[in-house]
């Protein structure tokens, strides 16, 4: 029996950037999916059950599909996904659990994705390098789930190093790590727990106008490929008085790759105030040029400003609900956690979660443990 274990993830700064080429500050978290798996003796039936909601999922490797919704997706994605490179795969039995708020911006997608990547790699010796198994996840949730979602959370999820935030280039894929420093602060999520029905349509029409953002920048700067390639005089020329919609879409898109680059130099220098800075700048962009955030999110962080003991706040994912990262002072967070608490269920009579975060290692084989 085979045990593997694949991360959620946090993202610092740069959300929406990464299907822009752009760049990312991710980094995995000690929340995960954990699989335990083993051949059958069957040349193509696979039997998968799902510990947290009880559920089982039988599936044939040589005539399956997607189904209308659910957690099959991303296991037949990555299936899928794997045979197109060559993966020679038999019949398979499968379990998994994990404790990745669902909904919650953390990412338990990926983590289903990496963790099931991973674990048929080494089970069927495919010798495919992590690379590979990323971009397989991420292709998986493309073509099984329909969310054409970037490379980030599968990267961050398959390449995590402990104790280390990663930059990413999301065009070249070359990382690098920076040593995350916080002294007498930590990062604390805060869960909404609301999840709107916007979420994924949004998501692709948000991808959608960047691209038609690139388009109509092509026609008078040909050599642009993506946003990446874009700088704010290009867009107040080609797209802030035609387009008012599309230009604050991509002003999102091309100010928060700044950030993300400028986050790295204030860890760099361990300027946590400047880092606090540009979390709230990040959520401003999300908030009202990009619109992926809600009333929830946007209290959450607008809650913050007036305490002298959180230096940033911000959502943090797709949008739309999930979770706020902030930055605060250790020996405030229970009592910032308490009074948070009680004014998000004065507004909105939902009960808040909050998540200390430990940032862990990427996916990796368990051994002499138990599912």
């Amino acid at each position: 029996m085979l045990k593997v274990s694949s991360p959620g993830r946090i993202n610092i700064i740069g959300d929406h950037t990464d299907y822009n080429a752009g760049f990312v500050l991710p980094a995995s978290i000690n929340k995960g999916i954990t699989v335990s798996i083993q051949k059958n003796n069957h040349p193509s039936h696979c039997k998968i059950y799902a510990k947290n909601v009880d559920e089982y999922f039988e599936f044939n490797l040589e005539d399956f599909r997607p189904i209308p919704s659910g957690w099959p997706n991303y296991i037949m994605g990555v299936v899928a996904e794997l045979q197109k490179l060559g993966a020679s795969l038999s019949g398979f039995e499968a379990s998994f659990h994990g404790n990745v708020p669902i909904g919650s911006g953390m990412s338990s997608s990926a983590a289903l994705e990496c963790s099931f990547a991973l674990s048929l790699n080494e089970l069927f010796q495919l010798n495919f390098d992590r690379i590979t198994l990323v971009k397989a996840a991420q292709m998986a949730e493309h073509h099984f789930a329909g969310m054409k979602c970037g490379i980030m959370d599968q990267f961050a999820s398959l390449m995590g190093r402990a104790g280390k935030v990663m930059l990413l280039d999301c065009r070249s894929l070359d990382y690098q790590f920076f040593p995350i420093e916080l002294g007498q602060y930590e990062l604390l999520l805060l869960n909404t727990k609301v999840t709107h029905s916007l979420a994924d349509s949004a998501y692709n029409k948000r991808r959608q106008e960047c691209e038609k953002g690139v388009q109509i920048i092509q026609q008078t700067y040909p050599e642009v490929q993506q946003l990446r390639d874009v700088n704010i005089l290009m867009l107040n020329e080609c797209l802030q008085n035609e387009t008012p919609l599309i230009y604050e879409r991509c002003f999102h898109v091309v100010t928060e790759n700044q950030r993300v680059l400028d986050a790295c130099k204030a860890l760099q220098h361990n300027d946590l105030p400047h880092l606090g800075q540009l979390l709230y700048a990040s959520h401003e962009s999300l908030s009202k040029a990009y619109e992926v955030s809600c009333p929830e999110l946007d209290f959450l962080v607008d809650y913050t400003k007036h305490l002298e003991s959180v230096l940033g706040a911000r959502m943090m994912g797709g949008g739309f609900g999930g979770c706020t990262i902030n930055l605060l002072k250790k020996e405030y967070a229970n009592e910032f956690i308490e009074q948070i608490s009680k004014a998000y269920y004065n507004q909105f009579q939902i009960h808040l979660e909050a998540y200390p975060v430990d940032i862990a290692n990427g996916a990796s084989v368990l051994e002499n443990q138990t599912i």
